[in-house]
């Protein structure tokens, strides 16, 4: 009985903001043990600086061009953090952007294909590029990074010379309805935007393949082993990536109202997607990645170049913040795995 109220009395002293302050510190580690974290605190930064530099930051033209310019990398970015998970990577894919909306084009002009079969046929094309890097880096063994650099030059020469190098108009059927839902509405490719990223975020996190293209790439052999077809995994992997592109390169299409043999700026947009998948926690080695995490990545280059923008900073400092910025944020990753195999975090 004595101490029963021994206990009762400790329990009445104790300072009553103590449980509160236990829940926050429970809540703040388990936040930092998150990938995103780090990036999501850098993402709110920027936003709070930009807008204490320039208050139009925060209107709402300008948050429609931001979300504008995070969108086709993110979209992109969610695919990449597949492949690059399941120990790929995939050059290709800004190029497939590029074909996607030409190929719209063609159906829709020169064989009279309604609209929107025609984009699901030119996604269907992009990914058919995505089995031809995934069949060969799997059974001729052949690297994807090479694969895909093939892949590359290849789709590159075909814009080319089906386009004469020129810019294409919309098709007239797409005017309308059809073009604001797939890109020229301002809020439209944000949308699409964020229903992929939840989409692929549970695809990887909540799924089978999920798990099986983590196991892949964190250990082939072992897979392997387990039972797990690596071959389907990194198949399955390229095609998804590379329909997302062509999707990406369409909805640009809209949005610019023209198709640009430059749609996604080459080489540019897959860089970006690789710098946003990298920024956002997601290991080049493969075994690890978030797509969450590439989304905020992409909103913070998206940040970037629009801050400098606002605050009258040449674009030329960008790309030593980018190049810094994956640096940094492939040393946390290397340096963290280490931390997590020994057990530390």
């Amino acid at each position: 009985m004595s101490d029963t109220l021994e206990v009762a009395e400790r329990v009445e002293a104790a300072p009553p903001g103590r449980p509160t302050r236990r829940l926050l510190r429970r809540v703040g580690e388990e936040f930092l043990r998150r990938r995103e974290a780090s990036v999501l605190v850098v993402a709110v930064g920027l936003g709070i600086y930009f807008l204490s530099a320039r208050s139009v930051f925060l209107s709402e033209d300008n948050l429609v061009n931001i979300a504008q310019a995070t969108a086709p990398a993110a979209i992109v970015a969610a695919g990449m953090v597949l492949v690059l998970v399941s120990g790929e990577i995939d050059l290709s894919v800004g190029v497939v952007a590029a074909l996607a909306p030409f190929n719209m084009h063609y159906l829709v002009d020169y064989y009279s294909v309604p609209i929107i079969p025609a984009i699901l046929l030119a996604l269907a094309i992009s990914a058919a590029i995505g089995f031809v890097n995934g069949a060969v880096t799997v059974y001729l063994k052949v690297p994807s990074f090479v694969t895909t650099l093939g892949t590359l030059h290849l789709v590159t020469g075909i814009v080319l010379t089906t386009s004469h190098a020129y810019p294409a108009s919309i098709p007239e059927q797409a005017e309308g309805s059809i073009r604001s839902w797939f890109g020229a509405a301002p809020w439209s490719m944000m949308i699409w935007c964020a229903l992929i990223v939840v989409f692929f975020h549970l695809l990887l996190t909540r799924t089978r393949w999920g798990l099986h293209t983590i196991a892949v790439g964190g250990n082939l052999l072992g897979a392997t082993e387990a039972g797990i077809r690596a071959g389907r995994i990194k198949i399955g992997n390229f095609m998804m990536i590379s329909t997302l592109g062509g999707f990406a390169g369409i909805m640009e299409a809209f949005r610019i109202n023209t198709i640009d043999p430059n749609i996604g700026g080459g080489t540019g947009l897959m860089f970006t997607a690789v710098a946003a998948a990298v920024i956002g926690g997601t290991s080049l080695a493969g075994g690890s990645g978030t797509v969450v995490g590439a989304f905020l990545g992409a909103l913070v280059l998206a940040e970037l170049q629009n801050g400098f923008n606002l605050i009258g900073i040449s674009a030329n400092p960008y790309f030593l913040i980018l190049g810094g910025a994956i640096l940094v944020s492939m040393i946390a990753n290397v340096y963290l795995t280490r931390l997590r195999r020994a057990g530390k975090t």
